[in-house]
C-alpha cells in the first residue's frame, strides 16, 4: 500500500507501486482531470504537478508520488490560497488565476489537452512570474519530456491566457 497526497488530502492506494499515477488517480481516487492521451509521455494531457514540478502521470509510477504533493487542476485554487497564506475556505468559491485566465481568454476548443496546458502554465508562472513570449513557448515545447500537444491548434489562445494569468497573479499579490 502507498500513501500519497492529492490536492492536499492524504490517500492510501492499493495499486502496485509500479502502477502509473494516472491509473491510480482515475481508477482508485476518481480524479478524472488528467487525461489519457498517448500513454508515452509525448502529449502532456496527463500532466500533474508533483511537488510543484510537472510530470506526466501516464508514465510516473505511483511510488514516486509517495511523500510528495500531487496537484491536479481541481487542487489549483487551494494551492493558490496556500501560496498566498489564505485560509483554505478562501479557495472554495474561486478559481486559480490560471483557470480564470483560461476562461476569460476562451482557450479550450475541444478541451482535451487543457488539463496539461493549465498544469504547465501553473508550473511556469510559479517559477517565472512574468515570462516572455519565448519563455512561454519554451515551457510548452522544450522544457519537459516532450511538447504539449493541442490537436485543435489553440496555441495562440494558450499564450494569451498565460500572459493574462501572469498579470492577474502579480496584481492579486496576497489576495485571491
Amino acid at each position: 500500500m502507498v500513501t500519497i497526497s492529492v490536492n492536499g488530502k492524504s490517500r492510501e492506494v492499493q495499486s502496485a507501486p509500479s502502477t502509473p499515477l494516472l491509473y491510480v488517480l482515475h481508477n482508485e481516487l476518481d480524479v478524472m482531470s488528467p487525461q489519457f492521451g498517448c500513454g508515452l509521455a509525448q502529449c502532456g494531457a496527463c500532466s500533474v504537478l508533483l511537488d510543484g514540478k510537472e510530470v506526466r502521470a501516464c508514465v510516473t509510477p505511483v511510488s514516486l508520488a509517495a511523500g510528495k504533493e500531487v496537484t491536479t487542476i481541481e487542487g489549483l485554487p487551494a494551492r493558490w490560497a496556500k501560496q498566498k497564506n489564505l485560509p483554505a475556505t478562501a479557495a472554495e468559491n474561486t478559481l486559480h488565476p490560471v483557470q480564470e485566465a483560461w476562461i476569460e481568454q476562451q482557450v479550450p476548443l475541444c478541451g482535451f489537452c487543457q488539463n496539461g496546458m493549465m498544469i504547465k502554465a501553473t508550473e511556469l508562472l510559479e517559477t517565472t512570474p512574468k515570462p516572455s513570449d519565448g519563455e512561454i513557448k519554451a515551457a510548452f515545447t522544450t522544457s519537459g519530456p516532450s511538447a504539449h500537444l493541442c490537436r485543435c491548434g489553440s496555441y495562440i489562445a494558450i499564450m494569451d491566457a498565460v500572459r493574462h494569468a501572469s498579470v492577474m497573479m502579480t496584481k492579486k499579490g496576497s489576495t485571491i
